[in-house]
Formats: structure tokens, sequence, C-alpha cells
């Protein structure tokens, strides 16, 4: 019995060493040596001050930049530590508010975009934090963009054009635009902001 006692010992021991600590600390060294940016966030800088995570959507209030989709994670939205959907269905009355209400906003705040308002910038991702937007959901926001920075919409549009990321290895997924990586491109071709967007993820 004893015996038998001792050989599990062991065994445990090993396993907790190999598994619980070698292997991790394996990994980790891994992921930092060939895939730095990503082990540690995707962050994004700017001017030497991280301002936030190219993976993780943030909201952008001020007019001069371009606003990512809704989001339901937490109870602003745009929460990381509370990644969720709504949950709410097709029949539900207080999905069908929130999206008439956002379609009246948008249409208020975007006078000069072509109707209809793409159903993106009024639908939910089911994370709450997707970053990304489809390149006609960014040029539909290009008048309002370009009047509130003071330009004509042919000098926005290009670094909207530019900014877009292809599918991956050519056949997956479909091309699209990573908003904090656009607003970026924006100040760095047109100046900051005055008022800063708001951004609950990270601050900017």
């Amino acid at each position: 019995m004893l015996k038998e006692t001792v050989i599990a010992i062991r065994v445990t021991l090993v396993t907790l060493v190999v598994t619980g600590l070698l292997y991790p600390l394996v990994v980790t060294g891994v992921a930092q040596v060939l895939f730095h940016d990503r082990a540690n966030g995707s962050m994004v800088s700017d001017q030497g001050r991280e301002i936030g995570s190219e993976l993780i959507a943030q909201g952008f209030k001020s007019p001069g930049y371009f606003q990512p989709r809704p989001s339901a994670a937490g109870d602003n939205g745009f929460d990381a530590t509370n990644s969720s959907g709504s949950n709410l269905g097709p029949t539900s009355k207080k999905l069908r508010d929130r999206v008439v209400a956002d379609l009246a906003r948008l249409e208020q705040e975007n006078p000069d975009a072509p109707r209809p308002v793409p159903a993106e910038l009024v639908t939910t991702s089911a994370s709450g934090l997707d970053p990304h937007l489809s390149p006609e959901a960014a040029l539909w926001q290009v008048a309002r963009v370009a009047k509130a920075r003071g330009v004509q919409p042919e000098r926005v549009r290009p670094v909207v054009e530019s900014t877009v990321e292809g599918r991956d290895l050519g056949i997956l997924g479909e091309p699209r635009i990573n908003v904090l990586r656009l607003n970026q491109a924006l100040d760095l071709y047109f100046g900051r902001m005055a008022v800063a967007p708001a951004a609950p993820a990270a601050s900017r």
C-alpha cells in the first residue's frame, strides 16, 4: 500500500510540473518570440502611448471619427471584461426599439449619407467587441467625418480605402476595416480632433 501511494504521489508531482509549469512556460516563451505583439494583446500605440487593442472595439462619440457597430457588452457597451451579445430575438420589442432609436440617431448624425443605413451599424456582434466594419459601412460615414474635420469627402475616402484588410489567405472571410486603425490613420492625415472620442476599453 505504501509503495503504491509513493508511486501515485510521484506521478502527480511529475504531471503537475510538466503540465502545470514546464508546458505553459514553453508555450508562453515560444509565443513571445514568434508572435510577440499578438501574445501581448495586439496593442495599438500612438506616440508611445497605448490607445487600445486592434482586437477589441471601442466606442467613438466624436463626429470626426468613424463609429463601430453598436455593442451589448456591459451596461454601456464595449466592456472587454463582459463580452456578450444582447441575446434578444427578432420578436423582441426591446431590440426593435433599440434599432429604431439607433436608426434615427444615425440618420440625424449623417444627413448627407446615402440611404438606407447599413444593417451592421444597427446590429451588435455576438461578442459586442467586433473591431471591424465592412468597407461599405465605413464609407457610409465619410460625409459626416469629412464635415466634422473641415475637409472634402474626396480626401477622406482614400484614407478609408487604404485601411481595407483583404480576405485571410485570399479566400477566408470578407474585406474589412479595423475601426481603431482607421481612426488612427485619420489623426495621422488630418490631425487629432480637439474633442477625443469615448473609449471605454482604453483611454484615447
